[in-house]
């Protein structure tokens, strides 16, 4: 018993300051994955990562509040990492990758995630507003990246950052909604809308059109944008006054 202790004790001292805050950070991260940050106390992160409460203040001596940014940063580096998918095959296929990596972290973060993009923490504060928004800009450069886009104009950055704004959007009210539909669904839909969203912003801006055509152009006839495609023409069909006249 008093061996256990002793050694115990021993490793507890062992760890440098790198380590021990990244200790108290996942601690922290994983009682703000599902209860807001606002019903997290440092007592409770002390607990989680069985470390005395002092020694919490010791690495974070801001409180609660720098914990939680540390804490959001932590996961802005995970969340900013969802669309770095590797830059070959169909848009469509890349889009997806990247969507089930993104929701499988709402997913995992629900009550965090919720209480982070509703910005109603009471340790929200202008710090964690930006660390948000870079989430964001890193998700906006990496579709760009993907559309093969270094230079987009104003009408396409405008459609990707719309996207990714519906994108945040969907994901609240699937977590409202008790996770329904399925989150193939939800990752299926989302994938139409931006397709849709591309599509509607081609028809005004030549930039767009060219992206969209070298991007249509990489599609398979069974794959996403063809669906889409044949349920579009079937609506459509139901208002022949809107199509042309052959």
């Amino acid at each position: 018993m008093t061996g256990s202790n002793s050694s115990g004790t021993a490793s507890y001292r062992r760890l440098d300051v790198a380590r021990r805050r990244a200790q108290l950070i996942r601690a922290a991260l994983g009682l703000f994955a599902h209860r807001a940050p606002e019903d997290v106390s440092l007592d409770d992160v002390a607990v989680a990562a069985e470390v005395s409460r002092p020694l919490v203040y010791r690495y974070f001596p801001g409180g609660k509040t720098q914990l939680y940014e540390a804490a959001l940063g932590s996961a802005v580096a995970e969340l900013t990492q969802c669309f770095a998918v590797p830059e070959e095959g169909p848009l469509t296929r890349r889009l997806a990758g990247a969507l089930d990596r993104y929701l499988a972290f709402v997913d995992e973060h629900d009550a965090g995630f919720s209480a982070l993009l509703r910005s109603g923490s009471v340790v929200a504060t202008s710090r964690t507003g930006a660390i948000v928004d870079e989430v964001r800009r890193s998700a906006a450069g990496h579709i760009l990246a993907h559309l093969r886009v270094p230079e987009p104009g104003v009408r396409l950055r405008m459609a990707v950052r719309t996207w990714i704004t519906a994108v945040e959007g969907a994901s609240l009210t699937w977590l409202d909604e008790g996770k329904q539909p399925a989150v193939e669904e939800l990752r299926d839909w989302l994938v139409d809308h931006f397709v849709a969203l591309l599509l509607a912003t081609a028809a005004r801006d030549a930039q767009t059109a060219r992206v969209a055509a070298a991007a249509l152009a990489l599609e398979p006839a069974d794959g996403a944008v063809a669906s889409l495609a044949r349920r579009t023409v079937a609506l459509l069909t139901e208002a022949e006054h809107l199509l042309p006249a052959p």
